[in-house]
């Protein structure tokens, strides 16, 4: 039996939720045996049903819509109006899944040579057991990137949601199992850090990681040594280059938005602005204005857009961050400290007249807290956006086409936005360049991503 507990707490009043027994090294191992023995047989389930049940799964997430959204609130804090976008957003997701993957994992004829009878052809088989350490800022959409795709294609699934949407990871697990997944095929297993490393010792066949760069270093040197396919989903520090040519306000409104949904607590936030110099002034005003209309409060109110940081640890971040932009110059604009009362809470903030000297402009804020930088020209907006350790997305906007395909042919980012920001498609590859990670999930290369090619020379 489990020997430790996980104590789970709600961010937005520091109140005890709930105390869950957490899974220890012999709990881990039992579950990978048991996921190891229901693996052959999943993968000879006929891939219907397989994708039968993700139908299922989809039918129960939308009937339990309402009450799942007041869980995830209550675990990470989160506005309880971006709780049910993300469950309605998931639906697209699953829709994507559903429709795809028969077609992406179907077996392909390549090449037919009827002089020499020779038959060339590609099948895609799965990779076994599949490792899937999970996130807690958006656990359904980054989850499902990865389970999803990996059971439809035949793999039996270790998920270890965050310790911080422990809750929402185990009502995943009890709504798959409910669809029609075998319990021994998605199996959760919970717990924090020493429970994920406790899991990173079993001999799985993939390594599906959500998480900070530090951590996922670690186990891209792990799985090296025993030759794994390896995702990493990792840090970012997403700049947008406003151009001279915008509609200011308009403009300010979709960049802060991009800036602070989710209380800036998203992978692909925006974290860095850069703007045109002869609209430098004007923009800031009006950014400012937008931040300041943002209504903060207890996250279960529906009229509330900040809502609170779900890990206290990353307040002493944020302090650090502001304190070292204003004592190298930064202007201080909105914010800039904790709020004092029960909780974590962090005021929306906005610095101005950053620098790439400024840990703001540098190390990932994950919060709600931005800096603005003029540029003269295109040129230096493309210098100072590539300059960085990361490289998840970029953003342009501008009323001309060619000049944003110009600016972000140039920038080193996994995806690229022109008059847009902070957006993932299910059609499109999520992948990172630099510290951002490794690999890919979504798109039907993010379904073949949980699979061997294996290629078949037939010669009658």
């Amino acid at each position: 039996m489990p020997t430790t507990t996980l104590s789970i707490t709600n961010p937005a009043t520091g109140a005890l939720v709930l105390r869950v027994a957490a899974d220890g090294p012999r709990e881990v191992a039992a579950r990978y045996a048991a996921a190891r023995a229901a693996q052959p047989r999943w993968a000879a389930t006929p891939m219907r049903r397989r994708i039968a049940a993700i139908e299922k799964f989809r039918e129960l997430i939308i009937a339990r819509t309402d009450a799942l959204a007041n869980t995830l609130t209550q675990e990470v804090g989160k506005p309880i109006r971006q709780s049910r976008n993300e469950l309605k957003g998931l639906i697209g997701r699953l829709d994507f899944f559903i429709a795809e993957s028969a077609r992406a994992l179907r077996e392909q004829k390549v090449f037919v040579d009827a002089a020499q009878k020779l038959d060339e052809r590609i099948t895609h088989e799965p990779l076994g057991v599949v490792a899937n350490i999970s996130a807690w800022n958006y656990p359904y959409f980054v989850g499902s990137n990865v389970f999803v795709p990996a059971l439809v294609a035949g793999n039996t699934v270790l998920y270890k949601p965050s310790e911080f949407a422990t809750l929402t990871g185990r009502h995943i697990a009890d709504l798959l199992h409910a669809a029609g997944i075998p319990e021994d095929v998605f199996v959760p297993v919970i717990g924090g850090g020493a429970t994920g490393a406790a899991l990173l010792r079993q001999p799985v066949d993939g390594v599906f990681f959500t998480g900070s760069y530090a951590t996922g270093a670690k186990i891209a040197a792990s799985a090296a040594k025993r030759m794994i396919k390896v995702q990493l989903e990792l840090g970012g520090k997403d700049p947008v280059y406003v151009c001279d040519d915008v509609d200011v306000k308009a403009t300010a409104a979709a960049v802060a938005d991009g800036a602070f949904y989710n209380t800036g607590q998203s992978c692909c936030s925006v974290e860095r602005i850069y703007v045109h110099e002869s609209i430098y002034p004007q923009f800031v005003e009006a950014f400012v204005a937008e931040v300041k209309s943002y209504r903060i409060g207890d996250p279960m109110d529906e009229a509330t857009y900040i809502g609170a940081i779900t890990r206290r640890a990353q307040l002493d971040v944020l302090r650090r961050q502001v304190a070292d932009a204003r004592r190298k110059g930064a202007g201080l604009r909105l914010g800039g400290s904790a709020i004092k009362r029960k909780g974590n809470w962090f005021a929306p903030t906005v610095l101005t007249d950053v620098d790439h000297s400024m840990l703001v402009m540098r190390d990932e804020s994950f919060g709600p807290i931005i800096g603005l930088q003029a540029v003269a020209d295109d040129e230096a907006a493309v210098e100072l956006m590539n300059d960085t350790a990361y490289g998840l997305t970029a953003g342009v906007y501008t009323g001309d086409a060619a000049r944003a395909r110009r600016v972000l042919s140039h920038v080193a980012a996994g995806s690229v936005y022109w008059n847009c920001c902070d957006r993932v498609s299910p059609r499109l590859p999520w992948s990172g360049v630099k510290h951002s990670g490794i690999g890919l999930t979504l798109s039907t290369m993010g379904i073949q991503t949980f699979t061997r090619p294996k290629a078949w020379h037939l010669k009658s």
